[in-house]
């Protein structure tokens, strides 16, 4: 009796599988600039608070190791290296998702796991890549199997199909075969979490940074126990009990495999401009536009409403957050901020825009409401209608921001935004060198993740 292969075997088959040179030039061109973008934030984000308390986690775990917390001297352990630098490169909200959304992180839970395990294991950059695009193209489409349906239920995405990729990704780097990498994502099933209790909560946003981490690091250990012979259900995706009847409320099994091998999804990876959560970058986006084309600021504005998609009204409407997580995560926040300052400068997410009363007010009284029917655009699109205390009146409906497939960064305005980034750290210009170069690193343990000198 033959018996049809689950979706962990098939997929665990395909990346073994995958070469570095069945790779399609612009899915590997891609791939290296969500490399290259993630690092970024994640020097920048490795210097706030809470990126640090995992630094100090992480030192916990240093004894023999040779996996890099980005941004400092530390080496530990490969798991608490992806951990603290998943945390790193979510923590202010830099780091780029899939357009059209699939409730996936690639940069921030695939890098971090990729870059602790090439390290650990003396991979090379191409090595690395390889591992990355086969960890995204397995995680991107159990994102769009779980057909947006996650965080209805109240689970962060990325926090449990993350560790799905991750696995993918360590387990290449170490070497496993079908089987085992098999075996890796069933444990990874049971590793994945978080919550998005924060939302509603006024408080404690900062717990949001650490889904990514926890994603990245989960990937890592499900791959070292597989390798050991621990084994995990291989029907652990699609089966009873399993990762799509459990975390989402309606689903769409036939694309876990769709198209896998000849369509490369890594091609729609979608990088930001500002740091603040994906729903808020085409308000934000063109606020900023109206802003410097017709010389206005938040003072001059008598009313503005905004037109979104339900996810918006149902997460992402926070008027007085407590914390600037919780300020990035909304909506009405970023547009308030987006009145008042350049918010291409992540710097400007700070306490002295969260507590500015101009914009609190503003984010109080501002309209949202659900966008117009049949609206063009997708999920992130937006109504932009503001209304000026001089009577003039401008209405733009947004449907792209810098960064998506369709509207990319030129390899400038990525170099531009890296190098904001990573201002604090002198070799920043030479680790921007080697990431544009990767596939020429023999060591991953030679790239400049400290950015000292």
């Amino acid at each position: 009796m033959t018996t049809t292969p689950t979706a962990a075997r098939v997929l665990a088959q395909f990346a073994i599988n995958l070469q570095y040179e069945s790779i399609p030039v612009a899915a590997r061109e891609r791939a290296r600039q969500c490399i290259i973008d993630t690092t970024g934030a994640a020097l920048f984000g490795a210097g706030l608070p809470w990126s640090r308390m995992l630094a100090s986690h992480a030192a916990s775990c240093a004894n023999v190791a040779h996996s890099q917390v980005i941004g400092t001297p530390l080496r530990v352990a490969a798991p608490a290296a992806a951990l603290a630098n998943g945390v790193c490169a979510h923590a202010f909200e830099l780091d780029g998702l899939r357009k059209p959304g699939a409730g996936v992180h690639p940069g921030a839970v695939l890098l971090p796991a990729a870059l602790a395990l090439a390290q650990d294991q003396q991979r090379s950059g191409q090595d690395l890549l390889t591992a990355f695009v086969a960890g995204a193209e397995v995680m991107f489409r159990i994102g769009l199997a779980a057909n947006q349906s996650t965080e209805s239920l109240g689970f962060h995405s990325p926090g449990v199909n993350g560790p799905f990729g991750s696995t993918i990704v360590a387990g290449k780097l170490l070497g496993l075969n079908a089987d085992q990498l098999t075996q890796a994502l069933g444990i990874a099933g049971s590793l994945g979490g978080g919550l998005l209790a924060f939302t509603k909560a006024g408080n404690g946003a900062m717990v949001k940074r650490l889904h990514m981490g926890r994603a990245a690091e989960a990937g890592v250990v499900a791959a070292l126990l597989a390798r050991d012979g621990y084994q995990g259900p291989d029907n652990i995706i699609e089966g009873h009990y399993g990762f799509l009847e459990s975390y989402c409320r309606n689903t769409d099994p036939s694309q876990l495999t769709k198209d896998l091998g000849t369509h490369f999804d890594i091609i729609y990876a979608c990088l930001k401009r500002y740091a603040c959560h994906i729903t808020a970058h085409t308000t934000v986006q063109t606020l900023q536009e109206l802003r410097a084309a017709h010389h206005f600021t938040g003072e001059d504005v008598a009313q503005l409403t905004i037109g979104v998609h339900d996810k918006v009204l149902s997460h992402h409407d926070i008027r007085e957050p407590g914390d600037i997580a919780g300020a990035q995560y909304s909506v009405p926040f970023c547009a308030a901020i987006a009145l008042y300052y350049d918010v291409i400068d992540p710097k400007v997410f700070s306490d002295t825009a969260l507590f500015d009363p101009r914009v609190r007010q503003l984010a109080k009284a501002l309209t949202l409401k659900p966008i117009v029917k049949d609206a063009p655009g997708g999920a992130w699109a937006t109504q932009v209608t503001i209304v000026l205390r001089d009577g003039r009146r401008f209405e733009q409906l947004a449907t792209q921001f810098k960064g998506t497939p369709e509207s990319p960064l030129s390899a400038a305005e990525l170099q531009e935004k890296f190098m904001r980034m990573a201002s604090a750290y002198p070799l920043a210009e030479a680790l921007h060198q080697q990431l544009v170069h990767l596939e020429e690193i023999c060591d991953c343990r030679t790239l400049h993740l400290s950015g000292a000198s």
